[in-house]
């Protein structure tokens, strides 16, 4: 179930030797090209024929109504919309505490102020068809209205039926969505970039989703139509690093758990200890045979799931990342040792009690993650990935007298002489 990598001894570029899923090819990024221009060209109409092409359902109307909202959060169970509303509260908090002071900077008396502006609009994409996601929506909407967005729209697909779980707009009433639209896929990011007759165009689009969803949002964002986070937020991924302190149940479903979402993740364990990756590999058999997601799980396995013997803990830290893993796991007996050799992850989970699936739904940072490697240089999604930051700088005459020179000096050697001048010129 696990494909076995032994890695002891092996010395010099590791990166060399480390399968990685492959980039995304021609064929998907054509195919989603496509989508966008049909969508741009035909608006509502091209969303209903790639909703009918894609998720098998023709859509009349593409928004859902507003009271459904309302109707699916009074009608959830008990336990359910307890946990939505206890999640919901945790991860504001936690937005909230992201939120910087105001910056005020004087030197010389040159006076920068930095003003937080929020975007207008904008939109949340949450994923459907394999699994129910009403955790994204808040993951998703709660830091843009911590962020002070006036308008939050949601695309999400829609069911065989047309209709949209109500788990999922029950969360999008807890999360004080405004608009709710029944679209998935490549023509959703395309609604949202473009805008449509029904669908408004949003200043920044956000969420996971497919390979196609991935790609879609890059697209949008390369052509400057819309922004996006920097990390390529597609299909889920695992590193769980454990040693012989590990339970060798806790490893092994916490490998699987990631690989439900279904293909083209990634599900790695890092051991220096052989009887630690055979029976991790062992029992990781065991809960795919017994899941009632086993397809899902076995086809993000067969591609994408390892078992990786390293000569110790250093050389497991240098390959966890050079994956730069969505989620990364240290199941040892003493992770904050381990922690410092942490370069590369979208967020790190420390010892046994620490799941990757708490942090999929309440420990408040948001659990869109980057993948595919973009863990390098990007981040969670946060209340920044909402904002715009616009500095005010503001001088007096003497200052201005004083620091002229120097711009003038500046401008000169560029050849600007009208930004010269600017400054000469209020001095005369």
């Amino acid at each position: 179930m696990l494909t076995r990598l032994d890695l002891r001894g092996v010395t010099g570029d590791l990166s060399a030797v480390l399968p990685r899923p492959p980039a995304v090819g021609e064929g998907p990024v054509a195919a989603v090209r496509a989508i966008l221009a049909e969508v741009a060209a035909g608006g509502d109409d091209a969303v209903r024929a790639c909703t009918e092409r894609f998720d098998k359902v023709r859509i009349d109307e593409l928004e859902v109504p507003e009271e459904a909202l309302r109707e699916a959060l009074a009608s959830l169970p008990g336990p359910l919309r307890v946990a939505l509303e206890v999640a919901a509260a945790g991860i504001e908090a936690y937005q909230q505490a992201t939120v910087p002071p105001e910056i005020r900077h004087e030197k010389d008396g040159i006076l920068v102020r930095d003003l937080r502006r929020p975007v207008d609009r904008a939109g949340c994409y949450v994923p459907g068809g394999r699994a129910t996601y009403p955790s994204t929506v808040l993951m998703t909407a709660i830091p843009a209205r911590v962020a002070g967005v006036p308008e939050v729209v949601l695309c999400v697909p829609p069911g065989p039926d047309g209709s949209v779980p109500d788990e999922v707009l029950a969360a999008a009433a807890i999360a004080r969505v405004d608009r709710v639209f029944r679209i998935g896929g490549a023509q959703a990011i395309a609604a949202m970039a473009y805008g449509t007759a029904s669908v408004p165009a949003v200043d920044v689009i956000v969420g996971p989703g497919n390979v196609y969803v991935a790609v879609a949002k890059r697209e949008v964002a390369g052509a400057g139509i819309v922004g996006v986070p920097s990390s390529f937020a597609g299909p889920s991924e695992v590193v769980v690093v454990a040693d012989g302190s590990s339970s060798t149940r806790d490893a092994a479903i916490d490998v699987v758990v990631q690989a439900e979402h279904g293909p083209d993740g990634l599900a790695w364990l890092l051991t220096w200890d052989e009887a630690v990756a055979d029976a991790v590999t062992a029992e990781v058999a065991r809960i795919v045979e017994a899941s009632p997601r086993r397809a899902d799980i076995e086809s993000t396995l067969l591609e994408g799931g390892r078992a990786v013997l390293c000569d110790g803990p250093e050389q497991a830290m240098e390959v966890a990342n050079l994956i730069a893993p969505e989620h990364l796991e240290l199941q040892v007996a003493d992770p904050e040792a381990l922690l410092p050799l942490v370069r590369h992850a979208g967020a790190v989970f420390t010892g046994g009690f620490a799941p990757a699936s708490v942090g999929d739904y309440l420990a408040g940072p948001s659990h869109v993650l980057p993948t595919n490697g973009s863990a390098r240089f990007s981040s969670a999604l946060r209340v920044d990935d909402f904002v715009k930051h616009v500095h005010v700088v503001s001088l007096d005459g003497p200052t201005l007298a004083r620091v002229g020179e120097h711009v003038a000096a500046i401008a000169t050697a560029e050849g600007l002489d009208a930004h010269a001048r600017s400054v000469q010129l209020r001095g005369s």
